[in-house]
């Protein structure tokens, strides 16, 4: 599983412009089942999403090809972990690792 961590490198304003392309790139993922949760960070200089299901590789190209990221809007921190204990909801994703 990632934690994908945006920081805003322009403007909030610069980003409101492409806000409708992020959330149709959002919107494809979540459909595709890679993205679990998204959403704004507080104060609001950036955001976070929640992928699982795609190798390391998979989810750094998909990261370049965020609309914000084509834009120069943002950076991006990608994290992996395992996710050995999860919600009922997300049982799904949950992992056993090899020891």
């Amino acid at each position: 599983m990632f934690v994908m961590e945006l920081t805003y490198t322009a403007p909030v304003e610069a980003v409101e412009e492409e806000m409708d392309a992020h959330i149709a790139w959002l919107d494809g993922h979540y459909a595709a089942g890679v993205f679990l949760a998204s959403g704004r960070k507080v104060p609001r200089d950036g955001g976070v999403i929640l992928a699982g299901g795609v190798s390391r590789a998979e989810i750094e190209t998909i990261a370049a090809e965020d609309p914000f990221t084509v834009a120069g809007v943002c950076a991006y921190r990608i994290t992996e972990f395992i996710a050995t204990k999860t919600s009922a909801d997300l049982a799904t994703v949950r992992e056993n690792p090899v020891v």
